[in-house]
């Protein structure tokens, strides 16, 4: 066991925040943490790092338990440059290659203690080969490569955004390899891209996960079990997100059940007493229901999760069949080139998703759909409503409904507050101004905009960030019975594969369409190794084959030579094993020592080259 909570309660001025919660936490359990905003999932999370101390229970840990944790806000700060922060982690690894070369340059001199010496060198050989010192670079460079930092090794890290600090203190958990690492939303700032590397990542790691996700994808591949924080007690489910689901669904029902057999078979007995115990001949028999009345332990009412925000999203008029047509067009930020010569054509009644890395232009893409270029044309009859993930149409001193009239002012009170109150604005939240809201509100608050706005295009970016889990899959079923048109940019890649029918991909400055959803997708970049494809003909398609063909040959033969030098490591690393091991019994042969120990260099310079050679091929 890496950790248990036995009864623990912790609340502000008096009011518990978590009441009575006992788990469990043993080692390699893979454990996804849930609960809504507010819940109190950053409370529990600080009483297990010590920050804060229960007002009842115990917290018992195992002694030396090392915890990596990630917070949803917090960024790694150094002075230090990527690279060098990083190498931080391994530097008692340095320490000890820099020991074992000293001593194999010693054992090279004449006058040398040979037995000395060697049993320095086996010692240090041992834990050397205990910590894998030798790969530590390798080490390094898989994580800040996969993390998509191979290009940011010099950069000093005070240069950094908050979302690439919050990403390197990823990078440098993983490195330290704790024994439980605890996740809060690890997958905020990440494409899709690097989700996947992270998850294959993760699924190798020898330690214990506690991880706080909205990402349900994320959950599913990675967790085994689910802890629910709710009306500040904690419930635990045996398996995945999806699983959870299904055991939550049957739980409530069953508690719900069972509290309405109590409560009938309560009103048959006060019934009984009510008619009986007045009378001579029954009294007696309505007196034994009272004492079983007293002495039944009284089931407690369930507490019914709050129901989830309503979504509905309607239009007025049907648009023609081509809702956006475009002629050729280049896409460019900061005199950077995003995509060039360019079309983009998207059918009525499609649900097309935006997929493609950070930084290749999906906001972008859709902000030059909207900006009334000459060279975008809307269908006839078609009305956009666009969903911005930043909130930029909203004055943040304005009260929440001030901000809904000041675009829709011909909507009555009662009509604009019954639309908040679906999506989760209550009554105490619609006179707040909007900066007051928290960002899962504000998330609300635009949605309800945009169903307001009546459009049969909905373009949104990013329409699930803030949202917690109930929100985005009521946001999913409105968007899949919406017979509307959908363009959306999301990291979430559940909601992409609930809600989209096809996905164009932005790679490499060209734009491919795939119809289809995105399962498939994803299935057929795998199965053809490729880095684009498209649905449709295009002038390009020839010339695009052609390089796909050189890329995939190029990776044949990356692949080739990144196996013939790991097999090549692992003969330098068994022979240097052996040798060292020889040089423990030929510590009195001069002569020997020298051979061996000049082998020994040799397979060093080998290695390095092998390793600087490796780093640039994964």
């Amino acid at each position: 066991m890496l950790f248990s909570f036995d009864n623990v309660t912790y609340g502000d001025i008096g009011e518990p925040v978590i009441e009575n919660v006992t788990f469990e936490l043993h080692e390699r359990e893979r454990v996804g943490f849930l609960g809504g905003n507010g819940e109190g999932k950053t409370t529990l999370l600080r009483l297990l790092m010590g920050e804060l101390l229960p007002d009842r229970g115990t917290i018992l840990k195992k002694n030396g338990l090392c915890i990596g944790y990630l917070e949803q806000t917090g960024g790694f700060e150094s002075s230090a440059t990527v690279y060098a922060a990083m190498e931080e982690v391994f530097e008692e690894d340095k320490q000890l290659l820099s020991r074992l070369e000293k001593v194999q340059r010693e054992m090279s001199e004449q006058n040398a203690d040979l037995r000395i010496l060697s049993a320095k060198a086996e010692s240090l050989q041992k834990r050397i080969a205990a910590r894998d010192s030798y790969h530590f670079r390798v080490k390094i460079d898989t994580v800040l490569g996969g993390m998509r930092f191979r290009d940011f090794y010099d950069c000093p890290i005070p240069t950094m955004s908050g979302g690439e600090k919050t990403k390197l203190k990823l990078c440098r958990l993983l490195l330290e390899e704790p024994e439980l690492l605890v996740l809060d939303e690890p997958t905020n700032h990440l494409d899709v891209k690097t989700l996947f590397w992270l998850e294959e990542y993760l699924t190798s790691f020898k330690g214990a996960l506690l991880v706080v996700s909205h990402d349900r994808y994320f959950l599913d591949r990675l967790t085994s079990r689910t802890l629910e924080l709710e009306h500040g007690r904690l419930t635990s489910y045996k398996g995945s997100y999806s699983r959870y689901k299904v055991l939550k669904a049957e739980r409530v029902k069953e508690l719900e059940r069972e509290y309405e057999r109590q409560q009938e078979e309560i009103a048959k007995l006060k019934d009984y007493v009510d008619r009986n115990i007045v009378r001579a001949t029954t009294a007696k028999s309505a007196l034994s229901r009272v004492n079983k009345l007293e002495r039944m332990e009284l089931v407690e009412k369930p507490l019914l999760p709050p129901p989830p925000p309503r979504f509905s999203f309607t239009y007025d008029e049907r648009p023609y069949e081509k809702v956006i047509d475009t002629d050729p067009f280049d896409l460019t930020v900061g005199g950077k080139v995003l995509l060039r010569d360019v079309k983009f054509t998207l059918m009525r009644g499609r649900k097309c998703a935006l997929v493609g890395d950070n930084g290749t232009g999906k906001t972008t893409l859709l902000k030059f759909l909207l900006s009334k270029d000459p060279r975008v044309r809307f269908g006839k009859f078609t009305r956009a409503a666009y969903y911005d993930q930043e909130n930029a149409d909203l004055d943040p001193d304005d009260r929440v409904l001030d901000a809904f009239w000041s675009k829709y002012a011909l909507m009555s009170q009662t009509d604009a507050r019954k639309l908040l109150a679906q999506a989760g604005l209550g009554a105490e939240d619609v006179t707040k101004k909007v900066k007051e809201l928290s960002g899962g509100l504000k998330a609300k608050l635009e949605l309800s905009l945009l169903e307001a706005r009546r459009g049969n295009l909905l373009i949104l970016d990013e329409p699930t960030n803030h949202l917690d889990l109930p929100a985005r899959e009521s946001l999913e079923e409105a968007l899949r019975q919406f017979d509307g048109t959908v363009l959306f940019v999301s990291h979430d890649r559940r909601f992409i594969e609930n809600v989209a029918d096809c996905i164009c991909n932005l790679e490499g400055g060209k734009l491919t369409f795939f119809d289809g959803g995105y399962e498939a997708f994803l299935q057929n970049r795998k199965s053809e190794n490729a880095h684009t494809m498209s649905a449709t003909p295009s002038p390009q398609k020839s010339d695009s084959s052609y390089r796909s063909r050189e890329e995939r040959a190029k990776e044949t033969q990356r692949r080739t030579r990144t196996k013939e030098i790991e097999t090549r490591l692992e003969a330098l690393e068994q022979e240097e094993a052996e040798l060292n091991d020889l040089l423990v019994q030929c510590a009195a042969d001069y002569k020997k020592v020298i051979e061996i120990s000049a082998r020994l260099s040799a397979i060093h310079a080998e290695s390095d080259a092998l390793y600087a050679e490796y780093e640039t091929l994964i």
